[in-house]
């Protein structure tokens, strides 16, 4: 298919009726606009100083978080050939960022150490978003000699340096969305955009809040016919929803066992805007806000702020169409990410889920036309952002603050005793090395054993060494891949993931499986000192009955073809089950 606009030019595939291809208004031919060689090299360096700045300040903070290393155990089962699982033969998908996974899995498939491609290979996505946004605003504005104004706002925040490494799926997330949005600004009557545009809910399932409004956008800019809206959404959907039928065969479920476990579906409004104060408060966000807004201001005589010149004598026109459209689609998709994570409570990572929607919201002024607003407006950001970077700082840096909220990479510090924690040795955590001993202890042993804790295991009926604990990247990575690694908050342990609430702990930590749950599930014969016998009773008789019967066989139980689909058409109702943590009251509830 073509274009109706462009007949000649196969790269467009969509039948347009209104609107011309993007390309023809917004490339940047050589030597345009100042058309001086300083002038070319002042536009390179608008959007390729803030991507080697933020690499570099990536770099001098680089580290793993414990969930990268969830991520690494996957990557690690995936490539001993048992599947994408965290334990063998417990098919329950433990990775938020299904794309990201999978890059660990290419690079380890070609001999990279997974936790070095996790870091790395992020600090270089981090930087690549950085470029791929730097250019879409100068595209944006017509190549015009550009000043950096959302980058300085970005560079300013230690979180986002944080980020910027860390294992996990951020990096991804930064150059998935410049790049969707340049491609959205580029070529927005391409199949390849709309493909690039479909990956959003596997970088993050919460992205597909951004797939959606750039998907619109996209079709506002274009106005395909009814055969070009099937080719897109054919070309967006295509991946999503083939590996969402996968999910849904494989393990039961309908989404990535921690937004089970995190009650994606809930709304916790008032932590959320606790979340949201953590992080707008310590750094003054509002102050580059107001320079930001300053600048976006119309001045005088109906011209915009930045010089775009949005508006003519006939109102809106194609390429003004395409610059509006463009803006405004990031900004909203921002806005809705933050709406979406003020919602169910935030995070207990400070800052972190609030990066993507931040980002999305500065797209369209990440440089700006080096007008005297536009100039004006940099400079005062610029100035907070030398503030910001060195004396502004969280009040609890290196802990977990009063709301639960953890100044994550600080805290990994401390307990690595290391600035860079890249390899976690816990050589200042000596509760985490108690663990690890036990669990060495216990593999040892030569029997089947059941690790309740750092102070010792008791035996099990069958299998190696299972251990449970709740700081379970780190459980990953000193539990045997033959082994399980289980946590009682439920991200890598279906039945803990499907209880109920047990009140207003931190976000991400509020479920918490008693024991005695692991101890009928595991088999042990006696439980041990401080576990109820009766509880155990009861939990065993629950896991008989109904529902859990149910998910025990859809995650453990032999994947037939018959098995599949019973995966599949349950999983609607396999995704929503929960129950009491309580074995007395879940027997009474599940057995009757």
């Amino acid at each position: 298919m073509t274009s109706t606009h462009s007949p000649a030019r196969p790269s467009h595939f969509f039948h347009g009726r209104s609107r011309p291809p993007s390309s023809s208004v917004l490339s940047l031919p050589p030597g345009s606009g100042p058309g001086t060689a300083w002038a070319d090299r002042l536009r390179v360096a608008v959007w390729a100083v803030p991507a080697l700045l933020i690499a570099y300040a990536g770099f001098r903070r680089r580290w793993m978080s414990d969930d990268a290393y969830i991520y690494v155990r996957t990557v690690r089962q995936v490539l001993a050939g048992n599947g994408p699982v965290f334990n063998a033969g417990e098919r329950v998908e433990s990775s938020t960022g299904t794309l990201w996974q999978w890059l660990l899995v290419a690079a380890g498939a070609v001999g990279v150490d997974p936790a070095t491609a996790a870091v790395y290979g992020g600090l270089l996505l981090t930087a690549t978003g950085f470029a791929l946004a730097g250019i879409g605003a100068l595209r944006t504005y017509g190549g015009r000699t550009a000043v950096p104004l959302g980058s300085l706002v970005l560079l300013g925040l230690p979180p986002v340096w944080d980020f910027a490494t860390s294992g996990l799926e951020t990096g991804l997330a930064t150059c998935w969305i410049a790049g969707s949005w340049l491609a959205l600004t580029t070529r927005p009557a391409s199949l390849v955009t709309s493909l690039v545009i479909g990956l959003g809910p596997l970088v993050r399932p919460d992205l597909g809040l951004v797939t959606v409004v750039f998907l619109a956008a996209q079709w506002l800019l274009v106005r395909p016919s009814w055969r070009g809206v099937f080719a897109g959404a054919g070309a967006a959907g295509a991946l999503p929803v083939a590996y969402e039928v996968f999910r849904a065969g494989y393990y039961g479920h309908l989404v990535p066992l921690p937004a089970v476990t995190k009650e994606a579906s809930q709304s916790l409004w008032g932590r959320g805007l606790i979340y949201l104060a953590d992080f707008a408060h310590p750094y003054l966000l509002w102050v580059p806000a107001l320079f930001v807004a300053a600048a976006l201001v119309p001045a005088r005589g109906g011209s915009h702020g930045l010089g775009v010149g949005l508006r003519g004598p006939g109102g809106l026109r194609g390429p003004e169409v395409v610059r509006v459209v463009s803006a405004l689609a990031p900004v909203v998709a921002g806005l809705l990410c933050w709406l979406y994570v003020v919602k169910v409570g935030g995070d207990f990572m400070h800052g972190r889920m609030l990066l993507p929607g931040l980002l999305l919201m500065l797209l369209p002024v990440f440089v700006v036309p080096a007008t005297r607003v536009g100039t004006l407006a940099a400079v005062g950001v610029g100035l907070w952002a030398v503030v910001c970077a060195g004396w502004l700082r969280m009040p609890y840096g290196g802990q977990i603050g009063p709301a639960g909220i953890a100044d994550e990479r600080g805290v990994y510090v401390r307990h690595n005793a290391d600035p860079h924690p890249v390899r976690h040795t816990f050589a200042g955590a000596p509760h985490h090395l108690r663990y690890a001993r036990a669990v060495a202890a216990a593999g040892r042993s030569g029997v089947p054993v059941v690790v309740l804790g750092k102070d010792g295991w008791v035996r099990g009926a069958s299998g190696g060494v299972t251990a449970s604990y709740v700081v379970l990247g780190f459980n990953g990575s000193v539990v045997p891949l033959d082994g399980a690694a289980l946590d009682p908050i439920g991200l890598a342990y279906p039945l803990a993931a499907h209880s109920e609430r047990v009140g207003a702990g931190r976000v991400g930590h509020d479920k918490h499986l008693p024991a005695a749950w692991l101890v009928a599930d595991r088999g042990v014969g006696v439980p041990p000192a401080g576990v109820s016998p009766t509880e155990v009773a009861a939990a065993r008789r629950a896991l008989r009955c109904g529902v859990l019967a149910e998910l025990d066989a859809a995650v453990r139980g032999p994947l037939t073809g018959g098995r599949f689909l019973r995966n599949v058409t349950g999983a609607w109702g396999r995704t929503s089950l929960r129950f009491p943590n309580d074995p007395v009251a879940a027997e009474r509830q599940l057995c009757g």
